[in-house]
C-alpha cells in the first residue's frame, strides 16, 4: 500500500477537485452564470468538500480528521441538492445532472470508506 504523506495523494481529494472543476465549467453557462446566487452557493459548497479533506488531513488527530471528512461528505449532499436546483431551472441538461450526480454518489462512499478506516485504525493521530 502506498504511503499517504499530502492531502493531494488522497484519491478523494483527487476526486472531490475534479467534482469541483465540473462545477465550474457548468455555473459558467450562460443561463446559470447569471444566476450569482444559486452559481456562488454550488461552487463554493463543491470547494468545500475538496478544502475540507484537506484541512482534515492537516491536522494531527484522527477524530478532527475523521470530523472533517463528515463536514465534506455533508457539503456534498448540498452539492446535489444543488444539482437538482439547476436541472429544475433548466441550467444543466439531464446527462450532465446523471453524470455529476454519479460520480458525487461515488465520491461520498469514497469519504466514507475512509471514516470507516479511521474509525478502525489503531493509529489514532499525535493530538489525541
Amino acid at each position: 500500500m502506498t504511503k499517504i504523506t499530502r492531502f493531494e495523494d488522497l484519491k478523494i481529494w483527487q476526486a472531490a477537485r475534479g467534482v469541483c472543476c465540473k462545477v465550474f465549467i457548468l455555473t459558467n453557462k450562460t443561463d446559470f452564470s447569471k444566476d450569482f446566487s444559486l452559481k456562488d452557493q454550488i461552487r463554493r459548497s463543491s470547494g468545500s468538500v475538496m478544502d475540507n479533506i484537506a484541512e482534515g488531513f492537516g491536522r494531527s488527530g484522527n477524530k478532527e480528521f475523521k470530523n472533517f471528512l463528515s463536514i465534506s461528505k455533508g457539503s456534498l449532499q448540498e452539492v446535489k441538492s444543488q444539482l437538482y436546483r439547476a436541472i429544475d431551472f433548466k441550467y444543466i441538461s439531464t446527462d450532465e445532472f446523471e453524470n455529476l450526480y454519479l460520480e458525487c454518489d461515488t465520491l461520498a462512499a469514497g469519504i466514507g470508506k475512509l471514516m470507516q478506516y479511521i474509525k478502525e485504525s489503531k493509529f489514532k493521530g499525535t493530538k489525541f
